[in-house]
């Protein structure tokens, strides 16, 4: 018998959860007066329909959250994605769709070859557009202020329903452009599509590039001049997932006899060729950042020896063998496209959704913000509890916020600048209290996460823990 260390948390999990929408008060502290903007998070939030359980985390539901902070207050607001799975399922009263880890008899794909997707990963803002995405597929876009949905955003008809698009776009902060890939899993010739997109949303280019398996691949990094790609030995069989109607998570295979390889390609303004670098077959589901100086590129990760996907089942039984995983730095001579040195960080709580202050994105900086789990190394239920601030100037993580027993943390905790550029920012993220049952969003500074949150804001009601988050300001 594991131990359960995360006594409670499937209360935070297994329920429905309410579209809504309020003011919120502090319970603790005070909201600082120059946080002005959205805060919003995505994630899963129904793992059941009908007779149906989940399995995996992936296969919620979307929901979106809102935090608008103005003059007058925080408003609180949480909307369903209205996607065709959500729509055409609850008019049925029962799962319809396949999902990323739940297969059943006589489920559903989009044109018969992909997931209908529950668009639950990420929120981003593209000017003046609020887009929710998913895995593999376009994403939808909502109302800024209501998050009402608005429907699927093909970018004036250059993507279709079948393009491949994955859920991490980045934001260029030189340009406001938006950077994203998709991969197409042919099982004889796959491929790495990179698309980048002005701020209006219009194509500015698509670039194709030859991929030596089916690498399952989930994050990535920019550059001014590159996007990079840690690509694990992680790979999907289309043809059992097509044929033997099994879902994605049943389909894809772990192959450590395998290398990884860091592959860079240029963007629209390089005409370096682009390289690989074969490394050790370690996992990585996301990336830190990247950053040129001269002719090295530093590239910094999050690297486990195995796979997080299946850390992530069965619900809410979560992180029961999750490896220690370390925040990784690797340096890389793009003239000779070779590896200069790798590092690693001696932190290894099994640190997850990275974030950077995003002004700082593609370009040199320090800091970094993770969750990360306190009692990683040991047998049983897990989840995470600890906020850490990780500095690459000390080398290591020099700054962590310890939950008290039976506390939890989700979401991508998102860095708001503040607009006066050189004073230090804040951090936001979820809090559940596995006692109380509450549900609140902590705001913490964010050069001293270890002090404790500055201001608490608690919801009416419970939100599952979200996945990525983002933070439009208005100043």
């Amino acid at each position: 018998m594991t131990q359960d260390w995360a006594p409670g948390i499937e209360k935070w999990l297994l329920f429905d959860e309410l579209e809504d929408s309020y003011r919120l008060e502090a319970s603790q502290g005070v909201v600082p007066e120059w946080i002005q903007g959205s805060y919003y998070l995505n994630g899963p939030a129904r793992f059941q329909r009908g007779e149906l359980q989940y399995r995996h985390w992936l296969d919620g539901d979307g929901m979106v959250r809102a935090l608008h902070f103005g003059r007058g207050g925080v408003q609180f607001i949480s909307r369903w994605v209205k996607t065709r799975k959500l729509l055409e399922e609850e008019a049925r009263e029962r799962a319809v769709y396949r999902t990323f880890g739940t297969s059943f008899e006589e489920d559903l794909l989009r044109r018969g070859v992909m997931l209908e997707p529950p668009v639950n990963v990420s929120v981003y803002t593209l000017g003046t557009r609020l887009l929710a995405f998913a895995e593999q597929s376009i994403p939808f876009e909502l109302d800024p202020r209501t998050l009402e949905t608005k429907g699927e955003f093909d970018f004036g008809g250059r993507l279709n329903e079948v393009s491949p698009f994955a859920a991490h776009a980045k934001l260029d902060p030189n340009s406001n452009a938006m950077v994203n890939f998709g991969i197409s899993f042919s099982t004889t010739h796959p491929q790495l599509y990179v698309y980048e997109f002005d701020s209006s949303g219009g194509l500015t280019g698509r670039r194709r590039f030859r991929l030596e398996a089916p690498h399952t691949n989930h994050d990535f990094a920019i550059t001014s001049r590159f996007a990079v790609f840690f690509l694990s030995p992680l790979e999907l069989d289309f043809s059992r997932f097509w044929g033997e109607g099994l879902s994605v998570m049943e389909a894809l295979t772990w192959r450590p006899e395998k290398v990884s390889t860091i592959f860079v390609v240029p963007r629209l303004n390089c005409d370096v060729p682009p390289f690989r670098i074969s490394r050790e077959s370690g996992h990585c589901l996301h990336l830190i950042n990247a950053f040129e100086t001269g002719d090295r590129l530093y590239l910094d990760v999050l690297e486990f020896g195995n796979p997080i996907y299946p850390q992530y089942q069965p619900v809410p039984d979560f992180y029961q063998s999750v490896d220690a995983g370390h925040p990784t730095r690797y340096v890389i001579d793009t003239q000779k496209g070779e590896l200069l040195e790798c590092f690693q960080m001696q932190y290894d709580r099994s640190p997850d959704f990275p974030s950077v202050n995003p002004s700082e994105v593609g370009k040199p900086y320090t800091d970094f913000w993770m969750l990360g789990i306190s009692h990683s190394g040991r047998p049983g239920r897990k989840f995470f509890d600890q906020l850490v601030r990780g500095s690459w100037e000390a080398g290591d993580v020099d700054d962590v916020y310890q939950a008290p027993k039976g506390v939890y943390l989700g979401g991508e905790p998102v860095h708001v600048p503040h607009p006066a550029g050189d004073s230090t920012g804040a951090i936001i993220i979820q809090e559940f209290r596995a006692d109380t049952d509450q549900v609140s969003f902590l705001i913490f500074d964010a050069e001293n996460v270890s002090a404790g949150p500055v201001a608490r804001l608690p919801l009416r009601q419970k939100t599952h823990p979200g996945f990525h988050a983002s933070f439009q300001s208005s100043h």
